[in-house]
């Protein structure tokens, strides 16, 4: 599979259950879940001591909402970028979550999340 290749609307249908998976389990302070889908590299630096220590030390990490907005997508190299607009239910304001997709051992795996 190439995702480079692929349109908007289906790279859409590929990572938005996997923003929402990590929005329902970042709420949910789950580490296990919130990680499942985390590629090698990913996984080495998100161990669940700073994880727990990010989703205590900011409200808007565990309560995000479900309302997301796409904004685009951004290819380079063999990855692809996918930028939303979201959410907290708690906290005000807009804030930009950015979901980094790739393939590893042919799957589609996340090689980057963040929300700022």
């Amino acid at each position: 599979m190439n995702l480079i290749e692929k349109s908007d609307q289906e790279i859409l249908e590929i990572a938005n259950p996997l923003w929402d998976d990590l929005v329902k389990h970042s709420n949910a302070k789950d580490y296990w879940n919130f990680i499942k889908d985390f590629s090698a590299n990913m996984l080495m630096g998100a161990n669940e001591i700073e994880i727990g220590k990010q989703w205590n030390n900011n409200k808007m990490l565990t309560s995000l909402s479900s309302k997301r907005e796409f904004l685009g997508c951004l290819r380079r190299n063999e990855h692809v970028t996918v930028l939303y607009k979201q959410e907290s239910d708690e906290v005000d304001g807009d804030f930009l979550g950015r979901l980094v997709l790739g393939i590893e051992d042919e799957e589609v795996k996340i090689f980057g999340a963040t929300i700022f």
